[in-house]
């Protein structure tokens, strides 16, 4: 969940600047935690799902879809391009689709990779990701260092992951 991790760097830190005066304090932080995974998990399959913009294809349905949510600060939007450069140096892919946030593309490929036998884990600290859990999808959140299947999501929630829409 690049998008994730991306607000969760920028919060995490002090303001930051590189010596030309542009802030990175969002970008050390998600080098960081990008570099844990990859230290902790150096046999994984790793793909970096970002959100592409604000608006997707909800707004079209309900146009105040996230509405009281506030625009980025001022000093992350720079740095997204950044982010993206840095999960590139890393070698990662970087994926994102017009129209669409991160958890839309995250369900997509956990359940394209469950249809093909092919375990998943989610690295994310966004409770709406706790309806994929089941039998080959798993989540892991950095934040904690916890793993949550569906025994942990019922313990959150009281459901099993298929009714955590239900109750968000």
């Amino acid at each position: 969940d690049g998008s994730g991790y991306i607000f969760r760097a920028y919060h995490a830190l002090p303001p930051l600047t590189s010596p030309a005066g542009v802030p990175i304090g969002a970008v050390v932080g998600f080098c960081n935690m990008i570099y844990k995974l990859l230290s902790t998990h150096s046999d994984a399959h790793i793909a970096i799902i970002f959100d592409s913009a604000r608006k997707n294809f909800r707004n079209e349905i309900y146009p105040d879809y996230k509405a009281h949510r506030p625009p980025p600060p001022e000093d992350l939007i720079p740095q997204f391009a950044l982010i993206r450069d840095a999960a590139a140096a890393f070698g990662l892919p970087s994926l994102e689709l017009e129209g669409y946030e991160a958890d839309d593309l995250i369900a997509t490929y956990a359940r394209l990779a469950v249809e093909h036998h092919v375990p998943v884990t989610i690295i994310s600290s966004d409770k709406d990701l706790m309806q994929l859990v089941r039998d080959g999808v798993r989540m892991i959140d950095p934040m904690k260092q916890t793993r949550v299947g569906p025994n942990e999501v019922y313990e959150k929630f009281g459901v099993v992951p298929e009714l955590v829409v239900d109750v968000q």
